[in-house]
């Protein structure tokens, strides 16, 4: 009988020693640096998904979203507010054209670009309560939150 608890403690002692390896092992170097480069990929400007960052606050009347879009004009920022989210989407046209020596077009080349972060709220959101502020590349959206009748108990 004594064989069979020590191998099942054995067994116990195993399974953590096998989680603590993983742990190790998410957590030391060649992982963890592999990690930190994926997340570094999808913090930076330059990732192929054109993502930009955003924060949500929740105050007590009200949710605050802002977003970071620096270098954005205003008209390249389009609002969507839908009943449990709202999208923030940015489009950016970029024309290219090269000349030669007598002024004529030889090459021309246009490309868009479109990025969007979508966002979700922990209740239904009503579109005029919603309010969107742009300065200085900040992108503000502040949502009113909704309230309820209130009832009296008798």
């Amino acid at each position: 009988m004594n064989s069979h608890f020590s191998n099942d403690s054995s067994k116990k002692k195993g399974f953590g020693d096998l989680m603590q390896s993983m742990n190790e092992f998410f957590h030391e170097k060649p992982m963890r640096g592999m990690l930190q480069s994926i997340d570094d990929f999808f913090s930076s400007a330059s990732n192929p998904f054109n993502s930009f960052p955003v924060d949500f606050n929740e105050h007590e009347d009200y949710y605050l979203i802002t977003a970071e879009l620096p270098g954005v004009k205003k008209e390249q920022i389009n609002l969507e507010v839908f009943p449990n989210f709202v999208t923030i989407s940015v489009s950016n046209m970029e024309l290219y054209s090269e000349e030669n020596e007598k002024n004529q077009v030889i090459k021309r080349k246009q490309s868009m670009n479109r990025s969007s972060r979508t966002i979700p709220f922990p209740t239904v959101v009503n579109e005029k309560d919603v309010k969107a502020s742009y300065k200085d590349g900040l992108l503000q959206i502040k949502v009113e939150k909704q309230t309820g009748r209130k009832i009296s108990i008798d």
